[in-house]
């Protein structure tokens, strides 16, 4: 945890705001994966892609 909030202090100090979108790209896709765990769930991601 305590990597995401020095993470997100070196973001603002620097500010790399152009890195924001990726950031929250890479943590949907990760949700995404998550949800494609289950299986009453998949069939719904499936079908987004």
């Amino acid at each position: 945890m305590s990597f995401i909030i020095e993470f997100y202090r070196f973001l603002k100090a620097r500010k790399k705001y152009w890195l924001y979108p990726i950031l929250l790209v890479l943590i949907i896709f990760g949700v995404l994966i998550v949800l494609t765990q289950g299986t009453a769930v998949a069939p719904f991601i499936y079908t987004i892609f």
